[in-house]
């Protein structure tokens, strides 16, 4: 099966990969176009997500990426999952291009935060703002022969599955650290005495503080509705309850 928007056809494993790369960066390198004559200039950038998956960037107004974003926009964002492979050009890597805009509000931030939780001492300096990369296209290729193009809407999470999974994400995030904290704790990874704090939970997966440090857990699939959200807890308790056992037999 596959899906087809605009042009751009990529299968569903395809972009379940992508979805999961871009849940997952932490980093990627930004191109922008040179101001003055429009050459690319690709810079090293700290990435995070929004809820919906878009990529969220925390940049300075002294940087010069940011003064060719406010001149044009347009720019694209790789993200490089091939760190630590013997061939660095058979594993996986994402570009998601489009427009970069201003990212309001407390959501963002806090989406921000949770994936660079140091970055909270940058909001007292002025001349740091938080972008979104609004997603139009992407281009993943995940080892030799193993291309996809892929449009921007089927990597991100229609808004109303984002405002429903927002407004019980608060309840949510509670009910887990009261009544699951061990679970959390698997789910998590976390060593023998460490906690987790779940962070937040998005329609991909969760986000996870163990001693500060952030974690990321990925859902099985893409969550359709929100009431499903209790059962892809669930299973993945369960899964981490079946790698904990694993660990402890070897």
């Amino acid at each position: 099966m596959t899906h087809k928007k605009g042009g751009f056809v990529a299968g569903n494993d395809a972009i379940d990969r992508a979805r999961e790369l871009l849940r997952g960066a932490s980093y990627g390198a930004l191109a922008s176009l040179d101001r003055a004559d429009g050459t690319p200039m690709a810079t090293l950038v700290a990435a995070a997500n929004d809820r919906d998956g878009s990529p969220l960037l925390l940049l300075s107004d002294l940087a010069e990426h940011t003064k060719n974003l406010a001149a044009d926009p347009r720019a694209s964002l790789l993200i490089d999952a091939t760190a630590g492979l013997g061939e660095r050009l058979t594993g996986s890597r994402l570009t998601v291009a489009g427009k970069v805009e201003a990212a309001a509000g407390d959501g963002p931030a806090g989406r921000y935060r949770l994936r660079h939780p140091d970055s909270a001492m940058l909001g007292g300096f002025a001349d740091f703002r938080l972008y979104r990369l609004a997603a139009a296209r992407a281009h993943q290729v995940a080892g030799f022969g193993r291309i996809d193009r892929i449009d921007g809407a089927d990597l991100l999470v229609e808004p109303a599955l984002v405002a429903e999974l927002a407004a019980l994400e608060e309840g949510a995030i509670a009910h887990m650290h009261a009544d699951h904290a061990e679970a959390l704790a698997m789910i998590a990874g976390a060593r023998p005495g460490e906690t987790a704090r779940l962070g937040g939970i998005d329609a991909d997966g969760v986000d996870l503080l163990v001693a500060g440090r952030p974690r990321r857990a990925d859902f099985a699939r893409r969550l359709s509705k929100s009431s499903d959200l209790r059962a892809a807890m669930a299973d993945l308790t369960a899964a981490a309850r079946r790698q904990t056992a694993e660990n402890s037999r070897n």
